[in-house]
């Protein structure tokens, strides 16, 4: 007995398709790099440093070292280089852990947020390729980018607060 699939339910068309979108994605933003690096060359950032900025700036307490070498995947040390670096700019200021004692919280200071804020709408202004499409080509992307989940399943299960 053959299954029967509805039209366009070819998984083999599926996957392909993915792909196809997956490296024009990608493609294109490794294309329009140099526009957001520069915007971050201005302010003396390196993309590491966007994105620790990025990742401690939503928590206004601060995240432990441990939780962005978690996110990251990378080693400790590597997250205390790229800290070092942005408290030795006043961007990024380690704070005691408010219950554990062997933890440092990593927060913004104040002309770190000011800068953040700045690199934010430089970041995501669009690139000058993406503003050649048209507006209905423009909302369709969005609509279906805006269905994908931002979050990794691994950061998802790790935000998650224990009972």
């Amino acid at each position: 007995m053959r299954i029967r699939r509805p039209p366009g339910s070819d998984e083999a068309g599926k996957a392909r398709a993915a792909r196809e979108a997956w490296r024009a994605i990608f493609d294109f933003i490794v294309a329009t790099s140099g526009e957001r690096n520069a915007a971050l060359g201005r302010a003396g950032l390196t993309p590491n440093d966007a994105r620790t900025l990025a990742s401690i700036a939503p928590i206004a307490e601060g995240r432990s070292m441990r939780s962005l070498a978690d996110e990251w995947r990378c080693d400790a040390s590597t997250v205390t280089w790229i800290v070092d670096r942005l408290e030795a700019r006043g961007l990024a200021e380690r704070r005691p852990h408010p219950s554990d004692r062997r933890s440092r919280l990593v927060a913004l200071t104040p002309a770190g947020k000011k800068l953040w804020s700045q690199i934010e709408r430089a970041m995501y202004r669009p690139p000058k390729g993406l503003l050649e499409l048209s507006e209905r080509d423009l909302r369709a992307m969005r609509d279906a980018v805006m269905t994908l989940p931002t979050e990794s399943p691994r950061n998802a299960r790790s935000s998650r607060k224990v009972r």
